[in-house]
This record gives C-alpha cells, structure tokens and sequence, in this order.
C-alpha cells in the first residue's frame, strides 16, 4: 500500500537568503550553466518521482517566448495546508527555502535533490513560475511572479499572485512547472538543446523503462541540433527510452569503438541499504573510462563507491588469472590499473544519506558505499563467470591486462627518463619554452601555441612577467589510439609534461603544476581545430585533472580586423564582422587574419594574450561520458562519424561549438 503523501510530509528547515542577491551560492553562475541548473532542479524532482516508482513519464517543453515548461505523471505536489507555516503544500514547495519532501526517506527512498532548495530557487530567479498539480481527481493550478517595486526600489522575487485555484477534474495525476528565467539575472535566457538532450539521455539510461521526452516548439530553433528528430517545421521532439538501462548506456559510448568482447558484463546487487548496478565491457583502447552516479547525480570525481568497485575487479580478476593459471604461484598480482586498461563502465548508485565531498556533489564520501560495493562486485562477478559460460570473457580480459603490465613496466621506465628530464632547463625545452619570469604559480598562464611563426610573435607579445610560451612544431601525437609509453616517446608530449611539472600517470600531482591558466592558442581552421583536439584528448585521457580543476582553457584569436582611421575593432566570426561594419559606417577596411601568424606582437598581446581583453573558454567536462564518446569520434579510427560530426560542427570559432564539445 503506498504511503499517503501530504503537506505535512514536507519538512521545512528554518533559514532563507537573498536568492537574487547571491544567485552563485544556489547555482554557482548567472551564465549558460546556471542557467540550465534552475532546469535540472525541476527536472530531477520529477526523476525523482520516477526512481522512486510513482510515474514513468517525464517530458521537457522549450517554448517560444523563451519559458520551458516540465510535466510528469508522478503524485502531484501536495495541495493540502501545511500545519506549520498555514500555506498550502505548492506555497512551501515554492515559496520556502529547505522545504521538501526528501529530508526523511518516507516518501522518497533515494533522491538526488536533498537540500529542499531547487522549486524555491528555480521560482526566485525566474520572470513568472506556473505550477499545475494533478491530485485527487482534481487540476489546481498558481502563478508566482517577480516584479519591480517602486517603493522600495527592488525585485520581489516569487510572490504569489493568485491563490491555488481549482481548475479542473482529471483521472490523471503529476505535475506540470512551467516557468521563464529571469533576464535580469542571467546573461542569456535562451535554453541550448544539444545540452539537454545529452542530460536527459543520460538520466534515461539510467532509469530503464522511464519514457523521457524532449520538445522544441521554438520558431527560432537553432543550428546546431541531432539529426533526424524533425517531426515537422514547427517541432522537434526527441524521445528517450531504454528498455536495457545502463546495457544500453555502455553500448552507447562504446558505439565507435572496437569492443574485444559483444556481451556487456551486467552486475547488480543490494547490501545493506545500498544498491547498485553496473554495466562493464572492454575495447581495444589503452585508457579507462568509468563513469560512476548517486542517486542520478553524476560523480566525475569518483569517490568510494568507485574505489570499493575497483578493489573488488582487481581481487576477482588476480583469482581467475591464477586458475586459469595465467599467473603462476610465483608471480605477483596484475595491478588493478593493468585491469581497467580497455574497460568501460557504468556505476549507479542509489542510497540514503548520501554525503558528497565540497559543494558540487562530484565526490562521494560515505565510507559504508565502498564496503558494499566491493561486496556486491566480488558476489555477483564471481557469480557472473562461475554461474554462466562466460569465463572466455574472463580469459580475454586477463589475457589484456597481461599486455597492460607489460606497457606499464615500459611507462614506468620512459617516465622515469622524463623524471630526469622534467627541468625546465633540460634539452627538450631548449629553445622551445620561453618561461615567465614570475615564480607565483597561482598567476603565471602558459599557452601552448600553433606553429613557430606564431610561437614566436606570442613571445614577443606577451607579458613575460606571467606568461610562458610554449609553442608546437607540427601537429602532435593522436593519444587516442597509444599507449602510455608511446606517448611518453613523443618529443612534443614530453615537452609539455616537463613544462607543466605534474608529472604524468602514477606520477601526475597537480600540487606541482607550475601554471594557473593552460591556454591553448591554435587558428581558427580545420587544422587548429583538430590540433586542439589532439590537445584535449592528451589532457582529458592522462592529466582529466587539470580539467576538472579548471585549468585547461581555449584562446579564441580574431578572425577580422576592421579600421577606419584611427579606430580599430576586431571581430571573432563571421556574425560580429557585419554588426561591426554596421556600427562604423561607411569607408571601413577589412583584413581577414588566415593564422596567427598574420598578426604582429601587439595585435595578438591586445586581442588574444592580454587579460582585459582578450577572449578565453574554459574547459570543462559537463557530462564526462559524452566527452568520453565524442573524443572516440573525433579522434578514433573510424573516419564517417569524425567526417559527420566535423561537417556539423565546422565553424570552429563558435562558441556554440566549444559548448557542443563539451567546453
């Protein structure tokens, strides 16, 4: 029998703050990413209803005046009066900071929204918020608002401005939040749907069964869009549904890859309070992917329900390889990085009380998680190879983790000739790095450059109180497809690593990184793209942490320059060149700049290099395992998806783009 759910479930904890005053403690940034977090807040109240059992169906509305409305079929929010603050159930939800229904586990047993803050934040910094709630045969509907108010000179934010109206009857039950972001708050209100749909794809992979739906009814639809989703000219709707759940979700990033075995490795199990599932298949490549969530919440940090996983692979894989004698009682264990070479995997979590590590929930710090997941791994792969006929699969993976060792003995060797090395003084970098002559590692910026020509103007451009300049000769390494001994081979990589003093692997610490800001400074072409790319792809598979840390940067340079007499602007694309020429009138010049090169010292320092300036895109990883898949597109052996993919995405000075690449 399910549990009544009513106003008086929803637990308020005493405390508010000035929202718009400080919108970065509730959404970190006014920008693109704060922006989509007030959806995600909405979005995940309704997962949460689906992963709790009470509706299988979500669907996301962008809409033409810029509002985006979220529906699903779960209970309805509560409309009843809640005794302690005499409002209704909506007015709380909406209205209260720390109020929800997820502070004991009576009604929802695992939730990833668990501060009670999203409905009343996402109400706070929007323009209007309408609710609809579907409960007890019954529609009730409010309006919320924010306005200017002349007397005091500032915004009311989310004031009701009708009461919980009955509206209507229905035999359905949900709840519908449709509601208009704030233009005085965020820099651009207009939603991006690439984003989304990579988001709600994911959450559909892992919640099976549950229908996800994403519509655009926007006239203004943008370019960058998925193919073959166009209903008809006025909407797009995407459907996600996977019936295979996280099966379906590693064969998806798996999808341009060479897999060595076609059967995906499921594991699932309970211990404790703490379930777990988890999807495993190994390809050819060189390098890990594992990608680990809690309660839906993605933990690109990992945390220690990873580590209890790759304890329990490491101890499994060593017995097998012992009884199936590819070791021999004298040989010492594989280690568990020879085990995970090639591997990608899946991990979901749902627990209570959950406690992640630092404000972005990208850690997990319970320690009884990696008790139980070691657990529920050793039980269930164990089960899995001895229960089945799928110890061949056991043997292939031994068998690679093998050649893994052997790599890594050859690493471990060629980093300890780049130990040697790592002196900024050393033969590799003679000539090459033009170091700064700053010793303040949290102010000094290195930018990796495009080519001699440009390295060289850079060098004489730049500041060199600060900046160090490191440029490139020729295209390096594709990282994608070597292994870790081979990169360590490659004159341009060694020289990156023994600039950055990281290290690099076993010895990667980013406490010795001797730079704030790693810009990389390439030509807005196909060649500077795909040189980025190379770049991106050797920091995201050997050093992820200089990008999760937020350390790694894209230098945007511009394309035009355009005079008339004195006055000089400069224009990034092709969209700035005509407002610029609009702007200055009559009589202009234009000088399209075809490499960094074409630029003299000073115009590089004023477009590209000086801070005031200039214009820089950090990286970041969003969604780690889109990354994951789409740095295998661009940079794998199979050519039609990179040709697609580059035919979609070919204006590589778009910051449109950046953000599709996961920037």
């Amino acid at each position: 029998m399910t549990k009544a759910y009513d106003a008086n479930d929803i637990k308020v904890l005493k405390g508010l703050d000035a929202v718009r005053m400080r919108p970065g403690m509730y959404i970190g940034t006014t920008g693109p990413r704060g922006l989509h977090h007030l959806l995600w807040e909405i979005v995940d109240n309704a997962i949460d209803e689906a992963a709790n059992g009470y509706a299988d169906k979500i669907e996301v509305t962008l809409l033409d005046d810029g509002s985006v409305m979220v529906e699903d079929n779960g209970r309805g929010i509560p409309v009843d009066i809640n005794e302690t603050l005499k409002l209704s159930g909506v007015e709380v939800v909406f209205t209260q900071l720390h109020a929800g229904g997820k502070f004991n586990s009576e009604n929802y047993s695992y939730s990833g929204g668990l501060h009670g803050v999203g409905a009343a934040v996402v109400n706070a910094l929007s323009r209007w918020l309408e609710v609809e709630s579907k409960r007890d045969g019954k529609v009730y509907r409010q309006r919320f608002e924010s306005f200017y108010d002349k007397k005091t000179d500032k915004v009311v934010a989310g004031i009701p401005v009708t009461g919980l109206e009955e509206v209507g009857t229905t035999e359905a039950t949900g709840t519908k939040i449709r509601f208009l972001p704030d233009d005085r708050i965020f820099d651009d209100i207009r939603f991006n749907y690439d984003a989304i749909a990579k988001r709600l794809r994911e959450l559909a992979f892992l919640n099976k069964g549950i229908e996800i739906v994403l519509n655009d009814l926007r006239k203004d639809k943008e370019d960058t869009r998925e193919k073959n989703i166009i209903d008809d000219k006025t909407n797009i709707r995407k459907v996600f549904l996977y019936t295979g759940g996280l099966i379906d979700f590693v064969g998806y990033i798996n999808e341009d890859k060479t897999v060595i075995h076609p059967e995906i490795i499921f594991l699932e199990g309970e211990k404790d309070g703490i379930s777990a599932q988890i999807a495993i298949q190994y390809t050819d490549s060189y390098t890990e992917s594992i990608f680990s969530y809690v309660n839906n919440i993605p933990t690109s940090e990992g945390g220690t329900h990873e580590t209890g996983f790759k304890t329990a692979i490491t101890k499994v894989f060593n017995e097998y390889a012992r009884k199936f004698n590819y070791l021999k009682e004298r040989d010492s264990n594989l280690s568990g990085e020879d085990f995970r070479e090639g591997m990608t995997a899946i991990i979901s979590v749902k627990m209570r009380n959950v406690q992640f590590e630092g404000q972005t929930k990208t850690k997990l710090g319970n320690s009884e998680a990696r008790t139980a997941l070691e657990s529920i791994v050793t039980d269930q792969l164990i089960y899995f190879i001895e229960n089945t006929t799928h110890d061949h699969i056991v043997k292939l993976i031994i068998e690679k983790a093998i050649k893994a060792a052997k790599v890594r003995e050859a690493a471990r060797k060629a980093r300890e000739i780049t130990r040697k090395k790592n002196n900024l003084e050393s033969a590799p970098l003679v000539g090459k790095l033009a170091s700064c002559t700053g010793r303040d590692a949290s102010v000094n910026e290195l930018f990796i450059v495009e080519g001699d020509s440009a390295g060289g103007t850079a060098k004489q451009g730049r500041d060199r109180r600060f900046q160090a300049i490191l440029p490139l000769r020729g295209k390096p390494l594709n990282v994608e497809k070597k292994r870790l001994d081979q990169v360590l081979a490659n004159e341009e990589f060694c020289t990156i690593i023994s600039a950055l003093g990281t290290g690099i692997g076993e010895d990667f610490n980013i406490k010795n990184l001797k730079y704030d800001k790693i810009i990389i400074l390439a030509d807005a072409d196909q060649d500077g793209a795909h040189i980025r790319a190379i770049l991106l792809t050797f920091f995201f598979r050997y050093m992820k942490e200089l990008i999760t840390e937020g350390h790694v940067y894209i230098g945007l340079s511009p394309l035009y320059k355009i005079s008339k007499g004195k006055t000089v602007e400069y224009a990034y694309n092709d969209e700035q060149l005509k407002d610029k020429i609009k702007k200055m009138g009559k009589g202009y010049v234009v000088q399209r700049y075809k490499g960094l090169g074409e630029m003299n010292p000073e115009q590089l320092w004023e477009t590209t290099m000086n801070p005031k300036n200039r214009s820089i895109v950090q990286v970041n990883i969003e969604d780690a395992a889109q990354a994951d898949k789409l740095v295998t597109i661009l940079m794998g052996d199979k050519v039609d998806p990179r040709r697609e993919y580059i035919n979609t995405y070919a204006n590589f000075n778009k910051t449109d783009v950046f953000q599709e690449m996961g920037v």
